[in-house]
């Protein structure tokens, strides 16, 4: 008979690991710090969790007491209940789960963690077996704490790992010894900037970049040992943060020597508490370039960066930006007789002798801004206006960031779901206005991690779409109310609001209604931890 007590305990494990995927999902998205999955534990829930678990076991219990067979046939129960939605969960995800070398090994410690729990359950009997079974069915049902058990197991392995991981990149990077570092930072821009940078730059040099959004220590640390090799010359290193001190962690593993601060804004204030140590962050590239005695590229039309530029000597930095503001000195390298349309945009860059014309794919006054920061590094390192000027005509936009694609029905698709900061959503609906002629539908979840700020964020969106968009579709009931407030200040045609569940909501909807005459604008799609 206690054989069927083994037997539902183990059912119900297995069913664990494959519900434990969601947690470690949500982990992994939140870049395995224990404090921002707790953050986002805190909205999904926690106590809902908890109070399954809770519940489980004493359900648990109950059958337990009632003998060996009905508890053996609950737990298969639950487990074949329970796995369907932990698969299901993964095929409808944004972003699924990447089973990286780290998340395999929380599995096999979560797996060797209720083996031996299961294990002693079948070696005891009475009121200890019980006490067992409960803890058992507490963390196969409440699996944020079996995750939290897993990494506090793991957290002496994985800290180990990555200090030999650091360690080894360290010196790949000394053996490089003409490598030429430039970190890339900034509340937003960063990424696209960086693969604008490494395609001019790789018209002369050889030119590695950190993929994708590899900007963290450890996404850095893995670039340089999987990409670097000995005939790299330049290493452009996108550096992100959200918290104080994270860039210059990245900075103490890569020693860049020339710096690009591409903006600064209130992005993740709920992690930083303030614009101010966003600010001190961003710059702490700029402080060790200079401790490096080398030279930082900063956005002066943004003012927080130029309220700091002021105090850093002439030599030491060159600055760039559209000079909309003619009142203000002009930086150093400024864009002139700019035009942007449906083809892309075309305008001068003009600076330190140069007057070069460009032509480029890319959409957008930020993306004229990323050039101008691009194109000051490339011109200081010594490329020509022919470089520059044919690696500008190349350029493509960088996945999901005002990408056009074809779409439904014939109509055009401007794919911006990575965008997720207030100043380049507002200038995607202004890209998405200049589509003459065009009937014009925004698809949009709206903007998070801007803490108190986050509800006049969305309300400006919400007032720029209702003022250029035909069509307004907000996903997600909960978060559509400021967009949907600042819409209902405006003689917008009620019907023409759509507020709908899911994004595959979104999808249905748009069959019906687009035709070749339609612009759409998918505006910053998010990750799942924010679904709802």
């Amino acid at each position: 008979m206690e054989l069927f007590y083994t037997l539902g305990t183990a059912a119900l494990c297995v069913a664990a690991l494959f519900a434990l995927t969601r947690q470690i999902h949500m982990f992994q998205q939140n870049s395995y710090y224990p404090s921002r999955y707790m953050g986002w534990l805190k909205t999904a829930g926690p106590w809902r969790a908890l109070g399954t678990g809770l519940l489980t076991a004493g359900c648990g219990l109950l059958l337990r007491l009632a003998g060996p067979l009905p508890f053996c046939g609950g737990c298969l129960l639950a487990g074949l209940i329970r796995i369907p939605f932990a698969v299901s969960g993964q095929k409808k995800a944004i972003k699924p789960l990447v089973f990286t070398a780290r998340v395999k090994r929380m599995y096999v410690t979560a797996a060797l963690l209720l083996a031996a729990l299961t294990f002693l359950t079948s070696l005891l009997t009475g009121l200890p077996q019980r006490v067992l079974i409960c803890l058992v069915l507490l963390l196969g049902w409440c699996t944020p704490g079996l995750l939290l058990a897993v990494f506090a197991v793991n957290h002496p392995v994985e800290k180990s790992i990555a200090r030999w991981y650091v360690g080894d990149a360290k010196r790949i990077l000394r053996d490089c010894r003409d490598l030429k570092v430039i970190g890339v930072t900034g509340s937003y821009g960063k990424t696209s900037t960086k693969y604008i940078l490494g395609r001019i730059l790789s018209e002369r040099y050889n030119t590695v970049i950190t993929p994708e959004s590899f900007n963290t220590p450890l996404g850095v640390v893995r670039t340089v040992r999987e990409k670097l090799g000995p005939g790299a010359q330049i290493f452009v290193c996108e550096m992100g943060a959200k918290n104080v001190g994270d860039i210059e962690e990245i900075c103490r593993i890569a020693n860049p020597s020339m710096g690009v601060i591409t903006s600064i804004g209130p992005q993740h204030l709920e992690t930083f508490g303030s614009i101010e140590n966003v600010t001190a962050t961003k710059f702490e590239l700029c402080e060790h370039v200079l401790q490096n005695h080398g030279t930082v590229f900063l956005n002066t039309d943004n003012p927080y960066i130029a309220g700091r530029a002021a105090d850093i000597l002439a030599g030491s930095k060159i600055t760039y930006g559209v000079r909309e503001n003619k009142e203000q000195p002009a930086p150093g390298f400024y864009a002139a007789g700019l035009s942007c349309g449906r083809n892309g945009s075309s305008f001068e860059i003009v600076g330190d002798g140069r007057r070069v014309a460009v032509s480029t794919r890319l959409l957008g006054m930020h993306s004229v801004l990323n050039i101008l920061a691009a194109a000051s590094v490339a011109f200081h390192l010594g490329l020509t206006d022919s470089e520059v000027k044919y690696a500008v005509s190349q350029l493509k936009p960088p996945p999901h960031r005002l990408e056009l694609k074809p779409f439904l029905n014939g109509s055009v698709l401007i794919d911006d779901a990575y965008n997720a900061n207030p100043e380049g959503c507002l200038e995607a609906v202004r890209v998405l206005g200049s589509f003459d002629g065009m009937r014009k539908v925004i698809v949009t979840p709206g903007l998070v991690e801007l803490g108190e700020k986050e509800y006049d964020c969305n309300y400006q969106l919400g007032l720029a779409a209702g003022k250029t968009c035909d069509v307004i579709i907000l996903v997600g009931e909960k978060r559509a109310v400021p967009m949907a407030d600042a819409v209902a200040t405006l003689d917008f045609p009620k019907e023409n609001l759509h507020i709908v569940k899911s994004f595959s909501d979104a999808m249905g909807l748009m069959r019906r209604m687009v035709d070749a005459n339609t612009a759409v604008l998918f505006e910053n799609d998010l990750p799942d931890n924010y679904a709802g």
